[in-house]
């Protein structure tokens, strides 16, 4: 079932919600979370039902083995390591039986020459999130940093339909405290109206944005691996593929934000206008931000972060990337995404420890792995040299994000430099119906304003400051007027719903 879906909004929404509300009027706050729970399996199991005894067995595992090691982690040092193994190496063969057990042995098979006749598996439905989700709670428990979490109160933490499928990747102490609170489950009409506006806003970023920017990104990356497009094609392509992942993603994550609040949860930002950031390691701190905290708290520091030397450290931050993009999909194409920005963040890196031993750069570095500071100069002129050349990388690694295969990519990167040559013809604009002609790069040109100048989401809707500091829309205000405007752009939205197109971190 999908946020963007008739079924969805028309029938599970209301009636979940529905019932929820009249629920938390009783006294015992345990049948509004029982009704939450069952609603979110439901959910879950719309898509494939045989799927749901494979969700409820990780969570009666993870939950029965961090309880075991909860309790461990007050004897002697040690003595959590066999079982927090056992556990953690249980969740990554799930995942790779179903996620890259078909890749592993097609790669094998064509190196000794052998089909092992194995074809692909329907992947569980957001089995990469709630994976990584239970493995950072087992490896909490074993530290001593969980509380003792009933089994309902922790299946509805992993099963929580709003980030279920595609994130955020939720922290057990950021969510498992809300549930339950008095003041959680009464209702709030401010809480309400946030949580309807965060969604209209998800929903129209979705369908009136990301599907349109597909109809112009899939079939030029389509063409690539067979015909010499030009330059012009290939980054028009490549440019609305990149505005199309970030509305479409970051539409989820509002919407995601904006169901939590619905139900007197609030679930973490996942964005931070990406595509402002100055440098690499910037965009890392604002894209999928609770994946960067993942890779970084449990993997990259893990591995020994920044505490054994410079080429230990680039190393640590390459191989984080890779596994990163590995993480996204099994497939060549997604390890040369990781890998890729694993380069770019050690020139990033490199770069800023250049910049500091000359003495170019005022203050001192913040500290943090995949998280550290900013680029650089101050001056207007470098902020957007840095803001154009992230841009830039990102969109370059996009490319094998979003490609087939590597050969398609490397049609695609090998058209964007112009050796095809850079347009089909020469650009005419004489006249309205020429210029009419050319509304795919007015849009996509228009969009990437947006993202660039813009405040983003949660800056608007919540009133901070860089929203009232740039002044390019006006304030979200609690009034009639803002919710005419957000009806009207509900409405419309509605009328968009022809299709049902699925969200692309859905199957991931």
């Amino acid at each position: 079932m999908l946020f963007n879906s008739w079924v969805f909004i028309g029938a599970f929404l209301p009636v979940t919600l529905g019932v929820y509300r009249l629920l938390a009027l009783r006294p015992d706050p345990r049948l509004p979370l029982l009704w939450l729970t069952l609603a979110s399996l439901f959910f879950y199991g719309w898509w494939n039902p045989s799927h749901v005894p494979l969700l409820l067995a990780s969570v009666l595992f993870n939950h029965a083995a961090g309880a075991k090691l909860a309790a461990l982690s007050r004897a002697p040092a040690g003595s959590t390591r066999p079982l927090l193994a056992l556990g953690v190496t249980v969740n990554l063969l799930l995942i790779g039986y179903f996620k890259y057990s078909v890749f592993m042995l097609d790669n094998v098979g064509a190196l000794a020459g052998i089909d092992f006749g194995i074809r692909a598996m329907v992947l569980p439905l957001g089995i990469s999130f709630f994976t990584f989700q239970q493995i950072a709670y087992l490896v909490d428990a074993a530290e001593g940093g969980s509380a003792d979490y009933g089994l309902a109160d922790y299946c509805l933490f992993v099963a929580f339909f709003p980030q279920l499928i595609a994130g955020p990747i939720v922290h057990h102490k950021d969510l498992m405290p809300q549930f339950g609170r008095p003041e959680n489950l009464r209702f709030s009409h401010e809480g309400f109206a946030l949580g309807l506006a965060f969604f209209t806003v998800g929903l129209w970023k979705k369908v009136v944005l990301a599907d349109q920017l597909a109809t112009y990104a899939a079939p030029v990356f389509g063409a690539a691996a067979t015909h010499a497009l030009t330059a012009a094609e290939a980054w028009t392509g490549a440019l609305a593929y990149s505005l199309q992942l970030y509305f479409d993603f970051s539409g989820y994550s509002d919407m995601a934000v904006g169901l939590g609040l619905l139900f007197g949860v609030r679930l973490p930002f996942n964005f931070n206008s990406p595509y402002q950031a100055t440098d690499i390691i910037d965009f890392w701190r604002r894209w999928h931000i609770t994946l960067s905290e993942f890779l970084r708290d449990y993997l990259y520091i893990r591995l020994g972060g920044n505490r054994h030397g410079k080429a230990r450290r680039y190393l640590n931050l390459f191989l984080t990337m890779v596994l990163g993009g590995l993480w996204h999909g099994a497939g060549w194409t997604f390890i040369a995404w990781g890998a890729l920005h694993g380069v770019y963040l050690i020139v990033n890196h490199g770069w800023r420890a250049l910049r500091s031993r000359m003495g170019l750069r005022k203050g001192g570095l913040r500290k943090g792995g995949l998280r550290e500071g900013g680029l650089g100069s101050g001056t207007r002129g470098g902020i957007w040299f840095g803001r154009g050349l992230t841009f830039l990388c990102v969109t370059v690694a996009w490319v094998f994000f979003r490609a087939t295969s590597l050969d398609g990519a490397f049609a695609m990167l090998h058209a964007m430099t112009g050796a095809n040559g850079w347009t089909a013809g020469p650009v005419e604009l004489g006249s309205v119906a020429d210029l009419f002609a050319y509304r795919h790069e007015i849009l996509i040109a228009s969009l990437l304003a947006v993202c660039m100048l813009a405040p983003n989401s949660q800056a608007w809707l919540l009133g901070a400051a860089g929203a009232e500091r740039k002044g390019l829309l006006p304030r979200w205000r609690f009034t009639p007027l803002w919710a005419g405007v957000a009806a009207c752009c509900f409405l419309f939205t509605l009328t968009r719903l022809t299709s049902v197109s699925e969200f692309i971190y859905f199957n991931f």
